[in-house]
């Protein structure tokens, strides 16, 4: 499994319940772009209807030995759940955002997006997540 995209400020922004694998619709060239690392997940979020899944604002540049002049790079992409997930998803609680973590390379070489379900910290959730963090840190290294 290799990581294309990786959203670490989501990891600190929002407090991750549940994660779910989707498959990522792309075309030809969107494929080669994102295989090559031209992908940001920065401000990217999961839109959730009854039949349909979609990234939005996810920004995927253009492929520069594609011929496609008009490329809109931040247009919403359709991602692959099971239905039985997509009903999950559209029965949790209000309050909670669904989240782009991170973009990897599946085992046949299909391009998946692994998606969390979080809520928002507030400012004083992140300084007890940073005091946590370095104090594992400090555990670690002086530890062994």
């Amino acid at each position: 499994m290799k990581i294309l995209s990786d959203n670490r400020r989501a990891r600190f922004d929002y407090d991750i319940k549940e994660t779910y694998v989707a498959g990522l619709v792309l075309s030809g060239p969107e494929v080669k772009s994102v295989k090559q690392g031209n992908v940001s997940l920065t401000g990217a979020y999961v839109s959730v209807s009854a039949n349909a899944v979609n990234l939005i604002n996810c920004h995927i540049g253009p492929y520069k030995y594609a011929a496609n002049v008009k490329y809109d790079p931040t247009v919403s992409r359709k991602l692959l759940l099971q239905k039985k997930e997509i009903n999950q998803l559209l029965g949790k609680e209000k309050g909670l955002t669904i989240i782009p973590l991170e973009i990897f390379q599946g085992p046949r070489g299909l391009l998946k997006i692994r998606i969390g379900l979080g809520k928002a910290r507030k400012k004083t959730d992140k300084r007890e997540y940073i005091k946590k963090r370095e104090a594992q840190t400090e555990i670690r290294k002086f530890g062994n």
